[in-house]
């Protein structure tokens, strides 16, 4: 595992996660359709692999493409090379899992969210932003001012190489402060709205501002 170090996990096998039983119970019942927690499973790294669809589509990074329009003055589709093309962002970030699991000092690369959003013109009748996974299910939102942090990223890599399928690639979202349910995988869209819309695990019983320490009844380290 090198330099990265898991902390707060107590074991993960064939069973499932060991961690408190409401964020278990929760965990449980949102994984359900698609057999409880075999579809949580050892990932490199440290990190764990969370999908709530059971399969998800690979695509290549010549192949991923990614809309970012609603509430902006120019609606756009992004490519993988259009992100290369842009200012790059590197972060080095722990990233803390709500189930209690965490792993320091993680380095990220990609485009900063401001970044991004200034590239298609924000209407000032946008107040949050929506993001939409390519596995057709799971969603997130953030607050503008949350999306204007320069801790957010597009991330097109991380550890030194692209993201990859089971960490949420080719491309997905980090958010540096938050719990990792907000940093979601398989990044397809982008959506300007007039309000927050709760995604995938606030509908189920998660907070929606999800603050590292400062949420979901947990008091772990900030990340930010």
């Amino acid at each position: 595992m090198g330099r990265r170090v898991v902390l707060g996990m107590l074991g993960l096998g064939v069973a499932g996660v060991a961690v408190g039983a409401s964020v278990q119970q929760k965990v449980n019942r949102a994984l359900a359709p698609v057999g409880q927690l075999g579809n949580v499973l050892p990932a490199a790294g440290g990190f764990r692999y969370y999908t709530v669809t059971g399969s998800v589509k690979h695509y290549s990074a010549a192949d991923w493409r990614m809309t970012v329009d609603g509430l902006v003055t120019k609606p756009r589709t992004f490519s993988m090379a259009d992100l290369a093309r842009m200012r790059q962002t590197v972060l080095d970030k722990d990233f803390q899992c709500v189930t209690g699991w965490r792993v320091l000092d993680v380095r990220w690369v990609g485009v900063a969210l401001p970044d991004l959003l200034d590239a298609v013109g924000v209407s000032p009748a946008a107040k949050a932003v929506r993001f939409t996974s390519f596995d057709g299910t799971y969603t997130e939102s953030l607050t503008l001012e949350q999306a204007r942090r320069r801790d957010v990223l597009v991330a097109t890599q991380m550890e030194g190489g692209p993201v990859t399928h089971d960490h949420g690639g080719p491309v997905r979202l980090y958010v540096a402060p938050m719990y990792g349910y907000k940093s979601l995988k398989w990044l397809g869209g982008i959506e300007l709205t007039d309000k927050v819309r709760p995604g995938y695990w606030e509908r189920r019983g998660y907070d929606v501002d999800a603050w590292v320490g400062r949420s979901n009844g947990r008091d772990d380290a900030p990340t930010a």
